[in-house]
């Protein structure tokens, strides 16, 4: 540490681009805050958890919060203004490390003009984009203006630094903080009148309308055989607020009863009480990995988007939980193998005491483990990799 950091607090700049980068870097500041005593300055741009923990944001974030095309072409001048102030706000003030969190299209275009123009700051990335996957020379385009990166995935140290020989340092993800606590799943299960011994099955058709709207019918009739198939089975679906309209109109004309349940609180519970669960690829097979649900994974997209992604794609799999454990724990059906009867064969094991089921309970400890689980909170790791930085 210089003598200059010395004798005054560390300034540390955050930008974060939406919602989930806003929830992290919110975590983020109330751990910098505990590990420096308070000591420290932070300025940037957030959203209202990172407002609410005491950033005074350069501008709302609401300005850069938008997604697809439709949302994104008639802001380009607006989000292009503001992340050139961005820029010129780092280039004035010389924090002593500028973190940019998640929201790659919005936030590293900010890091290269800083990188470029200021090369004596630091810059970390939270949350990289998931180069491994695809477009893997991206890795070394970043290391060009990325100092390190604070990974999400136990899997991308070892990738960014043979990829690119950028300094990389695993947190953890901020699902391991959303994990089920004891006893939630009991009263999940007794405000909703589903007896101890029942099975749970969990249904969840995305969080995004364009995959609502390609799976949640196939979904229903999975669904609907499963119960035939189990009698005394309960569907749970969770949703989240902007597609819950979607999700409701479509599971009310299910052949079978649901209960949908929205928010996160909710989730979490029903997770903790499930037995297996369906879903779309997503984060959210993390999230149920983590809480120790066996599941089956599904998605379609558009004939397309599927070619282009086929052609893309160098990961063995859509699913990041067999991506960590480096070996196809969970099944998963894409496109045209996405169909009710590989569904409900693959799912069915998994609601009974099969050997399927004990496997897929032994895999999911074993992602705990390497996660972290039970050790330092992500927030507090990423926090102490950002002050190592100065």
């Amino acid at each position: 540490m210089t003598n200059e950091i010395a004798v005054r607090p560390p300034h540390i700049m955050l930008v974060a681009g939406e919602p989930s980068g806003d929830a992290l870097g919110g975590e983020l500041m109330e751990a910098l805050d505990s590990e420096t005593g308070g000591n420290i300055r932070i300025s940037g741009v957030g959203g209202p958890n990172m407002i609410g923990h005491g950033l005074s944001s350069i501008f709302p974030m609401s300005d850069t919060s938008v997604m697809g095309p439709r949302e994104v072409i008639p802001r380009l001048p607006l989000i292009l203004r503001r992340v050139r102030e961005t820029a010129a706000f780092a280039i004035a003030e010389r924090p002593d490390v500028l973190v940019i969190i998640d929201s790659p299209d919005f936030t590293h275009m900010v890091a290269k003009r800083v990188a470029k123009r200021a090369p004596g700051i630091r810059i970390a990335n939270y949350v990289s984009p998931s180069v491994w996957a695809w477009r893997r020379g991206r890795a070394r385009a970043m290391a060009k203006y990325i100092h390190r990166v604070l990974a999400l995935l136990p899997f991308e140290p070892d990738f960014f630094r043979a990829e690119a020989h950028l300094d990389c340092v695993y947190v953890g993800h901020p699902a391991i903080e959303r994990i089920p606590k004891e006893g939630e799943g009991a009263r999940f299960r007794a405000l909703h009148r589903i007896p101890d011994d029942a099975p749970v099955l969990l249904v969840l058709p995305g969080s995004r309308t364009n995959e609502v709207k390609r799976l949640v019918h196939l979904f229903g009739e999975t669904a609907a055989r499963m119960v035939t198939e189990n009698p005394g089975l309960h569907i749970v679906v969770p949703t989240v607020p902007h597609v819950r309209h979607l999700v409701e109109e479509a599971v009310g004309k299910w052949s079978v009863p649901v209960i949908l349940v929205e928010g996160e609180a909710d989730k979490r519970a029903a997770f903790a009480a499930a037995t297996a669960a369906l879903a779309a690829s997503g984060t959210v097979s993390l999230e149920l990995g983590l809480a120790g649900v066996p599941m089956v994974i599904a998605y379609k997209i558009d004939m397309v988007a599927a070619y282009v992604v086929s052609r893309l794609l160098k990961v063995p799999s859509v699913v990041v939980v067999n991506l960590i454990l480096d070996r196809p724990s969970v099944r998963e059906f894409l496109q045209f193998d996405a169909t009710v009867p590989n569904l409900a064969a693959a799912l069915s094991p998994l609601l009974h005491d099969t050997p399927q089921r004990t496997r897929a309970l032994a895999d999911l400890q074993d992602l705990r483990k390497i996660m972290g689980v039970g050790g330092p909170r992500p927030s507090l790791l990423a926090a102490r990799a950002v002050l190592e930085m100065l």
